[in-house]
């Protein structure tokens, strides 16, 4: 019996230290948000330190608080998902980020929890205390410098696609198109990301007003910069929704249409995007921005080469 409730309450500290390992941490890291926010320069701009400092912080101290319970490799991959997935209810309920955002968000947290425990499990197996100080003093220091530093990234993403049709049949179809109907295949457009719908004009001519309507009722205002019929087609974005999804950490800067004629009655139509992140690292979240851009250009360009080639 004495056996029994000695094994009972082994186990009742290790989950106690277990739970202690995910929630505190992030608590924590909620509480260092909050501080940075007041802080830093770009207001709304989400930093490097929130994506990879914070939850490498988080994987450390995970690390203190199971430093005396004995874990296996495996653990040390499937203990941080939990971690992760408290991060992420803690984004939805205080950031209110939307179910997208989280969805993007969660492998970059994941693998540098991962990272920020693997690393405080060496740490404290060998109980350097001076070496533990440094390192999660360096890691604050990245945190502040990073959380006042200015962030800025632009980019442009080109597509293209051919079509079975001549510049002037195709030009038509560019200015304005009628609703897509053809089904999303792009996996984010099916749980829920806004898809481009359809288009309209005020008029022919350069100045004039240009609207992109989204499948939810979204409208990008646009006001024509360039119109060389059959060959080029520039717009401004002049007004875009704000949203918690990704419309929220983006901004679309300017779109073009580039037709080509290729003199054997088809037409290379090249579709152009520029816009500016909000959030970072910009290397991991730019592969999520060109994706999404570029689906949103073959669902435009494929409806445009359907009406072309009636």
């Amino acid at each position: 019996m004495y056996r029994t409730y000695n094994s009972l309450h082994m186990e009742n500290s290790i989950l106690i230290a277990r739970l202690k390992g995910i929630i505190i941490p992030n608590i924590i890291a909620v509480t260092g948000l909050a501080l940075q926010n007041h802080f830093k320069v770009d207001d709304g701009t989400l930093v490097f330190s929130e994506f990879v400092i914070i939850p490498i912080l988080i994987g450390f101290m995970s690390a203190w608080f199971w430093r005396n319970i004995t874990t296996d490799t495996s653990t040390l991959f499937t203990s941080p998902i939990l971690t992760t997935l408290v991060a992420l209810a803690f984004s939805a309920l205080i950031l209110k980020e939307g179910v997208i955002c989280l969805i993007i968000v969660s492998p970059i947290l994941y693998v540098f929890i991962t990272l920020g425990l693997s690393l405080g499990r060496l740490a404290f197996r060998k109980n350097k205390k001076t070496l533990n100080i440094s390192f999660v003093s360096l890691l604050l220091l990245i945190f502040a410098v990073d959380s006042v530093s200015e962030h800025r990234y632009e980019n442009m993403v080109a597509d293209t696609l051919v079509i079975n049709a001549p510049p002037e049949k195709v030009w038509s179809h560019v200015v304005s198109f009628e609703k897509i109907k053809q089904p999303n295949h792009y996996w984010l457009f099916q749980i829920g990301m806004p898809s481009p719908s359809e288009t309209t004009v005020t008029g022919n001519y350069e100045g004039a007003g240009r609207k992109c309507i989204f499948s939810n009722g979204y409208t990008f205002d646009e006001v024509i910069s360039t119109y060389e019929p059959n060959k080029n087609l520039t717009f401004d974005i002049v007004g875009q929704p704000r949203d918690p999804e990704i419309m929220g950490h983006i901004d679309i800067l300017r779109g073009q249409f580039l037709l080509t004629d290729n003199h054997d009655g088809t037409t290379t139509l090249t579709g152009n995007s520029w816009y500016r992140l909000y959030v970072f690292p910009a290397w991991y979240y730019d592969i999520w921005s060109r994706s999404v851009t570029r689906n949103v250009h073959f669902r435009v360009m494929e409806h445009i080469k359907e009406l072309s080639e009636k």
